[in-house]
């Protein structure tokens, strides 16, 4: 594929537990198909720890297990957890992390921030782009902008729904949320990674930009009919990932809960 590589090293955990299949949607498009090998357990320790890794960074994390050790010990009520907890949450956040992590594995993209360590309320679903990543030192510069989908039945309309979101950011221009990414840089003392960003507004307005738009579904093993049947072909620089395992909405909720044992 142009966009993505394939994995073929044993040591990279997606190239263990997935089956990866390329071909092209009945409209065209480039479609790099997940499935479940039989080694879900693999994906699943991944996702544990990647999950942690975006939603908290290691020392929120040990400030917050410490606080809830005092508060114990004091019997007082218990901090709430830096998780989300509504389960539609949880599944949106998984699919997200999934897109992001893979996307940082098959490409030569950095993502320069965990996004989800910025939402004020864990509960609820994030504004902005899903998934941004960025090669800054390339010519021209290139970014990826990601819409990701959770269905435990996938269905015509997920689809639909994931091609209209990257059709509507390809309509606005520069990607919603790179002001937001450089801001958090600079934030994080990161201020020539911060400014590369903040460039791309110079650099798109100069048509010196290259954006590609990558659409995910995971869902069970029939999310590959989905996407090659339902993908339409108004987006021209668009590739579509599907993820199929069997009880997709079981391995999310293992996943937080092994994430709320960790506290």
């Amino acid at each position: 594929m142009s966009l993505i590589n394939q994995l073929s090293d044993e040591k990279e955990p997606f190239a263990t537990c997935l089956l990866s299949t390329d071909c092209t949607t009945t409209s065209g498009i480039e479609h790099r198909v997940l499935e479940d090998n039989g080694h879900s357990d693999i994906l699943l320790r991944y996702m544990e720890d990647a999950l942690q890794r975006h939603h908290i960074s290691p020392e929120a994390l040990q400030r917050h297990m410490d606080l809830i050790a005092t508060l114990k010990i004091e019997n007082l009520p218990i901090l709430r957890s830096p998780y989300p907890q509504p389960s539609t949450t949880q599944k949106g956040n998984f699919a997200e992390v999934f897109l992001a992590e893979y996307l940082v594995s098959t490409t030569d993209m950095e993502l320069p921030i965990y996004r989800l360590r910025y939402n004020t309320n864990p509960d609820q679903s994030m504004k902005g782009d899903d998934v941004l990543l960025f090669d800054l030192d390339s010519d021209p510069v290139r970014i990826i902008v990601g819409e990701s989908k959770f269905r435990g039945i996938p269905d015509k309309q997920s689809v639909i729904d994931i091609v209209d979101g990257l059709v509507r950011s390809y309509k606005a221009g520069l990607p919603i949320s790179l002001m937001f990414v450089a801001e958090r840089l600079f934030q994080e003392n990161k201020p020539e990674l911060g400014r590369k960003v903040q460039n791309c507004a110079i650099l798109f307005a100069t048509n010196k930009l290259h954006i590609d738009y990558v659409g995910f579904l995971m869902s069970n093993q029939n999310a590959k009919n989905h996407v090659n049947r339902h993908t339409t072909d108004n987006l021209h620089n668009l590739l579509m990932i599907s993820l199929g395992i069997q009880n997709p909405e079981t391995m999310v909720k293992k996943a937080f809960e092994e994430l709320e044992s960790r506290l």
